[in-house]
């Protein structure tokens, strides 16, 4: 089976969609140059980095939903990764030297509402589309990372 690899890379100053950049440095506050409008609900270390697979916005485009890398909010689009298999305590060396722990599914919310042809962001529900949500991860590695690493589960 191939390697899963980071598709993308996503920062924005706050809110989304969040803007594609070449690599950046994840540090356990999260990933440099990414910054959340509402910290209640986002950020700080437990949920210092969002994750999402390639193949569920592809699922997601084919059924007729405007979502792409980014529009959801997560900070690295995973291509080639079994997304089933994600849980909490669930653990990722992505590129050479960071390394994540899953740590909750990630909550849909009004703001990516824009993802989604009816606005109805719960289409990406854990618990109403188990293997189709994002998910938060704290760093318990931090390093630089970029486009096309290698993605690893470790467990």
């Amino acid at each position: 089976m191939p390697a899963a690899k980071i598709h993308s890379i996503q920062v924005s100053n706050g809110g989304v969609p969040k803007a594609a950049v070449a690599s950046a440095n994840i540090t356990f506050s999260g990933v440099e140059g990414d910054r959340q409008r509402n910290l209640k609900y986002h950020g700080g270390r437990g949920r210092a980095v969002c994750i999402y697979s390639l193949e569920a916005i592809t699922s997601l485009q084919k059924e007729g939903h405007p979502i792409a890398p980014g529009t959801a909010g997560e900070n690295l689009t995973i291509e080639g990764l079994d997304w089933a298999s994600l849980a909490p305590g669930a653990r990722l060396r992505v590129g050479e030297a960071v390394e994540l722990e899953i740590t909750a599914d990630t909550k849909p919310c009004a703001t990516i509402a824009a993802s989604f042809r009816d606005g109805n962001s719960k289409r990406i529900a854990y618990k109403k589309h188990p293997g189709e949500s994002r998910w938060y991860a704290r760093v318990l590695r931090e390093g630089r990372v970029r486009a096309g690493d290698d993605v690893v589960l470790l467990n």
